[in-house]
């Protein structure tokens, strides 16, 4: 082929996609105009404006629209559906206040500043290399060291997104340089990711507790049991592919690797180790609040950061330029976080108003669904809301609705945070969204990290596959046995 016909037919393929993103625009503003003119020129119920509440904002998500800024638009129109001017005026002027004054989010800055500071520190470059020192004897030993790499740096910095890149670019010429299976290799990157939120300090879990008026301590530690298991069950999945195909992890060369080299690998992942202990271990012996934990986390990260840049021979210079982009970084997330509050708080107020949560609820009693049944059928409905929407999106547009119904149930609301958190991590490897998907994409697609030999997008969502139907076994698991996420924070001290 000719690099004319090539050029052809690339432009092709823009211009068919470009078609597409009009369509869809259109058909999103379409519905949107007709779901406003319902509810605002319309004799409708309350419960029927709710819903169309919920419509109006997926619809406006798809279309491109930030998160915070189409729960709060499709929230305003609701209000002022149902309760006049002055209701969507005295919920305006109170929502920027009541959606963040919770104490309970004052943890969110030291958390994304604590994972800022450890990860421009250098300090979470050297988890994949212990793990391998560890762990590259088993079979897939290296895929198996990315996961548990990924878990050690989620009790660290909570952050899907910056794990993935850190062990991404690290993992996957790795593992690829040793023979894996391209498959394989993005795979475990792209799920040792996921437990970026699960495993405390998680912002997901934080944001749900405040959403959900649960408590933010015993909240983190009820992601801290099925976070392992989640670990351990990829870890095993991956050694049953490989047993079954061993072509696809060769073993590698050990022989190298000395004992003490294995010890003296330890030293590295001591401050990571330490910051967990303060984070985990603080809030199991009921010795900080969570907010607390935050901060000592952070100082912790803080005086660590600084010593091991002075150990790497950092200037001044650079040691202040390490803290102003921990600093911004931290300002930007942060502000976007608490955006999405103020949305959600919103919305709180307008299905409150519309009566949707009661509503449901009776549905689901007449219906005669059980726990399980409801459970897994939210399994369903978030694996599709999951293809189409972000992750914070996904939960902070059915907790309003769900709880009332869940409650009805008898699902515990520590329990449901843990489950709700994991479908959302599920939803980051789906298609056709999948944002750990594309982003584990982007780095294979880099030749240094895929030495040569391009990764398609297929490849990355054939690899993710098998890791997202280990979630959602284990989900399944913890729905036969819920005591294994409620037992730790029954059993901690700060209770």
């Amino acid at each position: 082929m000719t690099d004319e016909h090539i050029g052809t037919t690339a432009g092709m393929v823009r211009a068919r996609g470009q078609r597409v993103a009009i369509a869809v625009l259109v058909v999103g503003l379409v519905t949107a105009l007709g779901a406003t003119g319902a509810m605002l020129f319309l004799d409708l119920s309350n419960v029927f404006i709710g819903s169309l509440v919920v419509v109006l904002s997926i619809v406006l998500l798809l279309m491109g629209i930030p998160v915070g800024i189409a729960m709060l638009g499709a929230a305003v129109v609701g209000l002022y559906a149902i309760s006049g001017p002055r209701v969507v005026r005295s919920t305006l002027e109170a929502a920027a206040f009541d959606g963040a004054e919770s104490w309970s989010y004052s943890v969110i800055p030291m958390f994304i500043l604590m994972g800022m500071l450890l990860w421009k520190s250098g300090l979470t470059a050297s988890a994949f290399q212990t793990a391998r020192y560890w762990l590259g004897w088993l079979p897939g030993g290296l895929a198996i060291s990315t996961n548990f790499a990924g878990a050690t740096l989620a009790a660290s910095s909570g952050s899907t997104i910056g794990i993935t890149y850190a062990l991404g670019r690290v993992s996957i010429p790795e593992m690829l340089r040793s023979g894996y299976d391209p498959r394989l290799a993005v795979g475990s990157v792209a799920a040792a990711g996921t437990l970026g939120q699960i495993i405390p300090p998680s912002l997901l879990l934080v944001i749900y507790a405040g959403a959900a008026s649960v408590p933010v301590g015993q909240q983190l530690l009820a992601g801290v049991v099925p976070g392992v298991m989640l670990a351990l069950a990829f870890s095993l999945m991956i050694m049953a592919m490989v047993w079954v195909r061993p072509a696809m992890a060769p073993r590698i060369d050990m022989t190298m690797i000395s004992w003490r080299m294995r010890w003296l690998s330890l030293i590295d992942i001591l401050p990571i180790l330490l910051v967990v202990l303060i984070v985990i271990g603080g809030l199991f012996a009921g010795i900080f609040t969570a907010t607390e934990a935050g901060v000592y986390g952070m100082v912790a990260a803080l005086v660590l950061g600084i010593v091991n840049q002075l150990r790497l021979g950092r200037t001044a210079r650079e040691i202040a330029t390490m803290l102003r982009e921990s600093l911004s970084g931290t300002l930007v997330s942060t502000a976007a976080v608490f955006l999405l509050i103020v949305g959600v708080e919103v919305l709180g107020r307008a299905m409150a108003l519309s009566q949707v949560p009661n509503a449901l609820a009776g549905l689901i009693v007449d219906l005669g669904l059980g726990r399980v049944g409801l459970l897994m059928m939210l399994i369903l409905v978030y694996l599709v809301l999951g293809m189409f929407m972000d992750t914070l999106a996904m939960m902070l547009l059915t907790i309003p609705i769900l709880l009332r119904p869940l409650e009805a149930v008898g699902v515990d609301p520590l329990w449901f945070g843990v489950f709700l958190v994991v479908m959302a991590e599920v939803g980051l490897l789906t298609p056709p969204l999948g944002i750990l998907t594309f982003i584990v994409h982007r780095i294979a697609a880099d030749p240094e990290a895929n030495l040569g030999k391009p990764i398609s997008l297929g490849t990355v969502f054939m690899g993710v596959l098998p890791f997202a139907l280990t979630a959602i076994l284990v989900l399944l698991v913890l729905i036969v046995w819920p005591d294994i996420a409620t037992w730790l924070p029954g059993r901690s001290f700060g209770t």
